[in-house]
């Protein structure tokens, strides 16, 4: 399959797209993940797209965007909830791999959403660290609550768009690639049923680019 060697962000989002197309269709091509693959990319990595996802064994990238190894520098964490670490490893991707696309993943039926809007609810929280991740995933609660959005996809929705535009507010240098057209920034919510992934907030790429549905 012939790839393009140094995609420019809507490329990129056209071949994450195309994946996900035929993993929808249940016909996905495996691409990229032979033994000769492997060996191609032994010496050093140049992937098209960093992935930004949650953390749910169900959202695995490389299968339902169906591509393969050296493909996505993909970074998870649940709820798609963002740290220093979290920061400081999609820079590497768009700074030093030199990836032109950053993709915020985010699902129905997210269990870290979820726990946030019941936290609202009933005042309880959870506890360890994991009261972390909901305390992270609640400003998005909020904030769709207050544009009256209530109903689940709406406020997962919300979310995605709340970590695109955070990390855009917090990457200084990411912005910049951005506004430069060096770089562009899509969020996606993943519906677990049908395999298909929506476009809910893009920056720097036209959002007339088809989603998959």
């Amino acid at each position: 399959m012939t790839e393009i060697q140094t995609p420019t962000p809507r490329d990129a989002f056209e071949l994450l797209l195309a994946g996900n197309q035929r993993f929808i269709a249940g016909s996905p091509e495996h691409p990229n993940q032979d033994a000769a693959r492997r060996t191609e990319i032994a010496p050093s990595q140049q992937p098209f797209a960093v992935l930004f996802g949650c953390s749910d064994s169900r959202l695995a990238a490389e299968i339902i965007f169906d591509r393969g190894l050296g493909d996505l520098f993909v970074v998870r964490t649940a709820g798609h909830v963002m740290g220093p670490e979290v920061l400081g490893s999609i820079e590497y991707g768009v700074d030093v791999l030199g990836c032109p696309l950053i993709v915020v993943l985010g699902h129905d039926s997210c269990g870290a959403v979820g726990a946030a809007c019941a936290a609202l609810e009933n005042g309880m929280t959870p506890a360890g660290y994991v009261r972390d991740v909901v305390e992270r995933v609640t400003p998005s609660v909020l904030a769709a609550r207050a544009a009256g959005k209530v109903e689940a996809q709406e406020i997962l929705a919300e979310h995605v768009r709340h970590t695109v535009d955070l990390l855009l507010d917090r990457s200084r240098g990411l912005a910049e690639k951005v506004a430069a057209g060096q770089a562009a920034v899509v969020g996606l919510c993943y519906r677990l049923a049908d395999g298909s992934a929506q476009v809910v907030a893009s920056r720097g790429i036209d959002t007339a680019v088809r989603a998959a549905s």
